[in-house]
């Protein structure tokens, strides 16, 4: 073994603690869609603010736990800030959103283009090249999106146009996050903006939220126990803790590797909301979710063939 080679061994294993921290976040995100239809019944804004609210309590713990002080993560350059609050509240916002206006189980695949949408993105960070199986992946998870809200008939498609707001809300939070998830790797590489610091991102969604829902809409608390808990462990998982150890693995670990790996959360995700009566089965959905899948394996091929 060369010395070179041993230096880069602490690396990489560096690199693979992180990215298991970091798919700690997508076994989170697989209960998000669950825990959000279980609280439909709290207005988007309302269940935004209290989510993220209960985020920052999640984080700036996690961060005194360490003998550190949550306020200095305040400090943060404007565009660490433009992109920190504007990547949580427009993702889960949006989210929310196309939840409420269309069937969970759709809303929720369109939602998982995300990862796809990561591996792409990706590829336009310093050092990457877009290639012709990314371009390959793309169109397969595209086809699987048009698949699930085109339905087939009379010989030819027809599209519910009740659905269209809901399925727009879910293509923009899937362009959100993977948007943002690509552009804190790139902070990470300069160093700026720490993980600490998304608790503080956190705060002021929940104040921003806070406002648009005063003026928006009419407060309206959960109505069972089952609403109070999923408005609760969402703002301690998914939209909480997964927050922090997403950051750190896309920061640190091998951002496309988890891109890919986000597939097992719109599989697990649409288990659940059937598991739980919460969308009813069909052979479609998983035609859907199979071509989705497919597509980001397709366009994570290089992740699979490791160079030696």
């Amino acid at each position: 073994m060369t010395a070179s080679t041993t230096a880069t061994l602490p690396d990489r294993r560096s690199s693979n603690r992180a990215t298991l921290v970091g798919f700690i976040a997508i076994l989170l995100w697989a209960t998000l869609a669950p825990l959000a239809t279980l609280a439909a019944m709290v207005p988007p804004f309302q269940l935004v603010a209290t989510s993220f609210l209960l985020a920052f309590l999640v984080g700036s713990c996690w961060t005194a736990s360490r003998g550190d002080n949550p306020l200095r993560y305040f400090r943060q350059p404007a565009a660490a800030w433009a992109l920190g609050v504007g990547g949580l509240f427009g993702f889960h916002f949006l989210y929310f959103m196309a939840l409420q206006a269309a069937p969970p189980v759709e809303a929720n695949l369109i939602n998982y283009l995300w990862p796809l949408l990561i591996v792409l993105f990706s590829a336009l960070l310093p050092g990457e090249r877009l290639r012709s199986w990314h371009v390959g992946g793309a169109v397969a998870g595209l086809a699987g999106t048009a698949l699930l809200i085109a339905r087939g008939g009379g010989g030819g498609f027809s599209i519910d146009p009740a659905h269209l707001p809901g399925y727009a809300a879910a293509l923009g939070s899937a362009v959100t996050w993977a948007g943002y998830s690509v552009l804190r790797r790139r902070l990470g590489q300069i160093g700026e903006a720490p993980t600490d610091a998304v608790s503080a991102f956190c705060l002021v969604t929940a104040l921003l939220s806070l406002l648009c829902h005063l003026a928006l809409e009419r407060t309206v608390w959960p109505d069972s126990a089952a609403g109070w808990g999923a408005m609760l462990l969402l703002g301690l998982g998914p939209v909480g803790a997964a927050f922090f150890v997403w950051d750190y693995g896309v920061r640190h670990g091998d951002i496309r590797a988890l891109g890919a790996l986000s597939y097992l959360a719109p599989l697990l995700s649409t288990l659940l909301l059937v598991l739980f009566g919460l969308a009813a089965n069909s052979g479609i959905i998983w035609v859907s979710c199979a071509l989705i899948a497919g597509g980001s394996l397709l366009a994570s091929k290089d992740l699979l063939r490791r160079k030696t």
